[in-house]
């Protein structure tokens, strides 16, 4: 955006995404970064295929509301709440990862930028998945933020709602953890928090009985 010479803009502490804006967005997820992860599968062994979101994904315009209740407009921000399951369906029979980048096509046909927690809510509510599981640079969720030694190993959707209260899941997890809660809602089992810096924290969450992060269940 710099190089574009475009500035970021915020309303309501919430980034806006223009036209021109969006534009970039598409092009350094779906056709810079996607094809890089595809590339780091497949030296590692694996077969990958990349997808750009607006290939799978559709969405509603995101329109969150301000301290009034007034919608606030931020541009091409989308929420999927659709996906077109068979491309990835058949990557899963053949063995191959699908990876995809989080844009959707919208409304009009304009390609949004969306959250990434949310699209791979739906994307396992739609697959009907056993498990979600969703890689940052943290341990897990953290009773008290900043301390990894208050992870929470085991935690309840219905406890959820009271730790928001709390402010004990606040700012970037509140997507992560209510696209946990509406996965397992609708029917996966498990959903795991891990850090994606730690070498075989997904192998180490599901096969070993102590785990390494947080699992939320039903």
């Amino acid at each position: 955006m710099e190089a574009a010479g475009l500035k970021t803009k915020f309303l309501q502490g919430q980034r806006v995404t223009d036209e021109a804006t969006v534009k970039i967005v598409d092009d350094v997820l779906s056709r810079e970064i996607n094809p890089d992860i595809v590339a780091a599968i497949e030296e590692l062994g694996g077969k990958a295929r990349g997808f750009a979101g607006s290939e799978i994904f559709r969405c509603r315009k995101f329109s969150p509301k301000d301290e009034s209740g007034r919608p606030i407009d931020l541009g091409f921000v989308g929420e999927v709440y659709e996906l077109n399951v068979e491309p990835l369906r058949e990557c899963i029979r053949r063995s191959i990862t699908p990876v995809i980048s989080p844009t959707a096509r919208g409304p009009r046909g304009h390609v949004y930028n969306c959250n990434a927690d949310i699209a791979a809510a739906q994307t396992a509510i739609a697959l009907k998945a056993r498990r979600l599981v969703f890689m940052s640079d943290v341990p897990g969720l953290l009773r008290k933020p900043g301390d990894n030694k208050s992870l929470m190993t085991h935690l309840s959707a219905s406890e959820v709602p009271e730790l928001k209260a709390k402010g004990v899941v606040g700012e970037g997890m509140i997507p992560k953890v209510d696209s946990a809660v509406a996965a397992i809602q609708s029917g996966v089992e498990k959903v795991q928090f891990v850090d994606g810096r730690v070498p075989h924290s997904i192998l180490l969450e599901i096969f070993t009985d102590a785990g390494v992060g947080t699992e939320v269940v039903l």
